[in-house]
């Protein structure tokens, strides 16, 4: 209760949840007030107090200032007496705090002048430039220009560009339609007012002559010198005039684009820009005629930024402290501190040193609220916090000595004195009356604690603090039980298992009857959490001294130092045993290839963890384009020793491009793969293998298809060809000497030219060296076509059709099935669906059709070279659904 009471009672000095913020006020605006908000939660509850330009405001009752709760309201301000900086005061008895600055400004825009402009006269396809001049005017403008009325605005189109910096339009090569009058047309924004004004007319008039083309003059250009904040977004205009009219480029001499760039040719945006951005800019200016260039520097800076700040700080009195604060920012910010609203400077004890603040021997009078205030050209930031100087008499309501310390036998026991006090308190200790001092046993360390080792029954009985200050002392008692030490009497045994298998480490232990024992276990001095061990973990017993763990489906991460902790309130003890998990072997590393033939390669790796068993030989695997599957590989030795790290990989297919992986094994199996090898291809060399399944038939008019199949060994070298010979079978009678031969090659992309596959015909590479006219072989579509088509519907949506075949004798090549032709009633026959059945079949099943629709059916026989003639269409109405 006592502690709830001085929490809710505590004082603490003010702390800002609202500052003022720069305010803008339209002249003229109908609101009759500005109200500049400060709000600050302290306790006691805080006062304010303003200060206008460093001087405080004076809130009298017929003052067109008042004080709402903490806010300024100003009554019809006026530019004149109001326009300035403003800074709250917060106040109570702990201290005062100061809000950041704030601007309050009047926005403004006057007429144009109205004097009349000069009128504009220049030859037609030069350039030209149109001052604004507008009129004084507070914050900035946006511009645009009418052309002979309102609301007649020229567009930003490449030829004729507005700048947004002083207004003024500039016409890249004028044309006859640019004949006019010309009116500035000036927009201030002023939070939800908009004001306009637009200038007198200027009347532009061109000579006509013959319009020469001429080289760019860039005449809108940024600032020689660029100054930006971070985070804002830098704009940079550049516009040429030229004919033809030029275009824009823009380039960062130092640097590369930025992926922030936002161009549109005569502007160049940036956006949130940081100091990496910082740098020479380039606008270029080109046309057919030459070109012109323009550099400038963007120079980035920054409002100071926290980088450490000070914070809340009770200290005792008599004590030394040192606070510190540091911000970033560009340039470098100048720090400055403040004591309760006021400057603070080096004085007696305290010394300010830019951001440091250092106290001796600090006295009740240094409480109070300070701040840490760092600035430059952009801005000014506060930092706050209260210190507070304690002076107290020991007290160990808060933290009093434990009633009862309960100890182990032979055990230490550790009994702290904490009293709050202020400056901190001399402590000593007694036993009855005894006071006790340093000794084998005891130690009473710098802050009190008292320390008592190897205990015996004997040291049983009560033990007091006493802590005294120069404002008072205190004292606090507690009474020492000794008990009976917590001691392992079956400790675990260490094993050797192999994966998968099951294993239960034995803890027993004694204790104290009057206390709790627990048991904990760990795993290389990491505590085994039992609950998400998925399963491979479980406490073996329930009873108090038993804290066997069983372990299920043992892993190689299994292996370690098993810890088991038996433990009571006031000790523990432990042993440890030592867990072997054996398993297959590890990845071997580093697979690399060298010396690449055509039908081999060198690998190399190094030896992977041995998994506590014997690594008994290693396998070697690899992958080629053609399959993504990992095969064993024939190597040299055969049987790849387990002390080995190299082998030969054989009987590879040359061009060809390879992965290759290592796999080691041992007694308990074959472990994970290494990482694939860098993919290499093997050497060229000549076809080894000859194609197989030579056949075909059918085709067009004097066309034959011919089929055949590849193996792996075609792809052997660059420059690969696949030949073919063919000749005409002519009578038995005809002497084999007079037998036509004809060869063709085909070219494949890379690679070798596989063997001939006659045995008449002279091995060879194409072209042959003579072309002998053949007489190709000659197929074409089937001549008839089949008849008795009939059509049955059998549901809603499906149709059984069937039909007589035609004589095979009447097909040239091979028959291969038949095309069923279906169409609605009322659709031509070029609209029909189709359905080809294989082989020598004459019925098909249709599905997918229309309900209640009647259709028209035909059947064609077809083979290699295409479709024959239609059978006569059958009609055939589906069902209702």
């Amino acid at each position: 209760v006592w502690c709830q009471a001085q929490s809710s009672t505590r004082s603490y000095g003010p702390v800002f949840e609202e500052q003022p913020s720069h305010t803008l006020f339209p002249e003229g605006s109908a609101e009759e007030k500005v109200t500049l908000t400060c709000r600050a939660r302290a306790s006691p509850p805080a006062t304010y107090r303003w200060k206008m330009n460093g001087t405080e405001i004076k809130l009298e009752p017929d003052s067109r200032y008042r004080l709402v709760a903490g806010d300024l309201v100003i009554s019809n301000p006026v530019k004149a007496k109001d326009a300035g900086s403003y800074q709250c005061l917060a106040s109570n008895s702990r201290g005062t705090v100061v809000s950041r600055e704030a601007s309050l400004r009047f926005g403004f825009l006057q007429e144009f002048s109205a004097e009349e402009r000069d009128p504009v006269k220049i030859t037609e396809g030069w350039g030209v430039m149109f001052a604004c001049s507008p009129p004084p005017h507070y914050p900035g403008l946006s511009y645009r220009w009418l052309l002979n009325e309102f609301p007649n605005f020229i567009p930003a189109d490449g030829r004729r560009f507005v700048s947004q910096t002083t207004g003024n339009l500039y016409i890249a090569k004028t044309e006859a339609s640019d004949l006019g009058n010309y009116s500035c047309f000036a927009t201030t924004h002023m939070d939800f007012i908009t004001k306009s004004v637009f200038s007198k007319f200027s009347r532009l008039s061109l000579a006509a002559e013959d319009a020469r083309q001429f080289a760019p003059s860039i005449k809108a250009r940024f600032p020689a010198d660029t100054y930006a904040l971070t985070g804002q977004m830098v704009t940079l205009e550049c516009f040429a005039f030229g004919n033809p009219v030029p275009r824009i480029k823009w380039r960062k001499l130092d640097g590369s684009q930025s992926s922030k760039w936002i161009g549109s040719e005569p502007l160049l945006q940036i956006q949130d820009v940081d100091f990496e951005d910082e740098g020479t800019y380039e606008c270029e200016a080109e046309n057919i005629k030459g070109r012109d260039t323009y550099q400038g520097r963007i120079i980035i800076q920054a409002q100071p930024e926290w980088l450490k700040v000070i914070s809340d700080t009770e200290a005792d009195i008599g004590s030394d402290l040192r606070w510190s604060c540091a911000a970033s920012g560009k340039p470098r910010p100048a720090v400055r501190w403040l004591r309760d609203g006021q400057p603070l400077t080096s004085q007696n004890r305290i010394e300010v040193s830019g951001g440091e603040l250092r106290f001796s021997k600090l006295v009740l009078e240094d409480s109070g609220m300070y701040q840490c205030v760092a600035e430059n050209k952009h801005g000014t930031v506060y930092a706050s916090a209260e210190l507070t100087v304690q002076a107290l008499a020991p007290d160990f309501r808060l933290s009093p000595v434990k009633r009862l310390i309960p100890a182990a036998r032979s055990g230490k026991v550790i009994i702290p004195c904490q009293p709050r006090a202020a400056p901190k308190a001399t402590v000593l200790w007694t036993k009855g009356t005894e006071l006790l001092v340093n000794s084998s046993r005891v130690t009473i360390t710098a802050d009190g604690t008292l320390i008592i080792q190897n205990i015996s029954k004997s040291d049983e009985g009560k033990y007091t603090c006493f802590a005294e200050n120069s404002l008072g002392k205190a004292n606090s008692t507690g009474i020492l039980s000794v008990r009976d030490a917590t001691k392992i009497t079956l400790a675990p045994s260490s094993a050797d298992i192999n994966v998968g298998e099951n294993l239960t480490l034995q803890c027993h232990a004694s204790h104290d009857p009057t206390m709790d024992l627990t048991f904990t276990w760990a795993l290389d001095d990491f505590p085994i959490d039992l609950d998400s061990s998925e399963g491979h973990y479980r406490r073996a017993s329930v009873k108090e001294a038993v804290g066997d763990l069983s372990i299920s489906n043992a892993q190689l991460r299994h292996s370690g130092r098993y810890t088991c902790t038996a433990q009571t309130v006031v000790d523990s003890a432990s042993e440890s045993a030592t867990l072997t998990v054996r398993g297959p072997p590890g990845p071997p590393g580093g697979v690399v290839v060298t010396d690449i033939g055509d039908t081999s390669v060198q690998l190399s790796w190094s030896r992977g963890f041995d998994n506590h068993s014997p690594i008994a030989r290693y396998l070697v695997e690899a992958r080629t384009l053609l399959s993504s599957t990992w095969k064993q590989m024939r190597t040299n030795p055969v049987n790849i020793e387990g002390n080995a790290e190299t082998a030969q990989v054989v009987n590879l297919i040359p061009w060809m491009d390879y992965e290759f992986r290592v796999l080691a094994s041992n007694i308990l199996g074959v472990g994970e793969p290494s990482l694939p090898s860098s993919k290499i291809r093997t050497k060229e060399a000549a076809p080894t293998v000859a194609p197989s399944g030579l056949g075909g038939g059918g085709g067009a008019p004097h066309e034959l298809i011919i089929n055949w199949t590849v193996s792996w060994g075609w792809e052997e070298a660059k420059g690969r060809r696949m030949c073919l010979f063919f000749w005409e079978i002519i009578p038995k009678s005809l002497p084999l000497a007079l037998l036509p031969h004809n060869t063709s090659c085909l070219p494949a992309g890379d690679g070798a030219a596989a063997q001939p596959l006659v045995p008449v015909v002279p091995r060879g590479c194409c072209p042959v060296r003579k072309r002998i006219l053949s007489h190709l072989l000659s197929f074409s579509e089937p001549k008839v076509a089949p008849y008795r088509v009939v059509a049955k519907s059998v549901l809603s949506s499906e149709m059984d059709v069937s039909w007589e075949p035609v004589e095979q004798g009447d097909v040239t090549g091979v028959l291969l099935g038949y095309e069923i032709r279906y169409w609605k009633d009322g659709d031509k026959e070029e609209a029909a669906d189709r359905v080809r059945t294989a082989g020598l079949v004459t019925s098909a099943h249709v599905t997918g059709l229309n309900p209640n629709t009647n259709y028209h059916v035909s059947v064609r026989a077809y083979n290699r070279a295409g479709t024959g003639p239609p059978s006569a269409s059958t009609n055939v109405t589906t069902t209702r659904p």
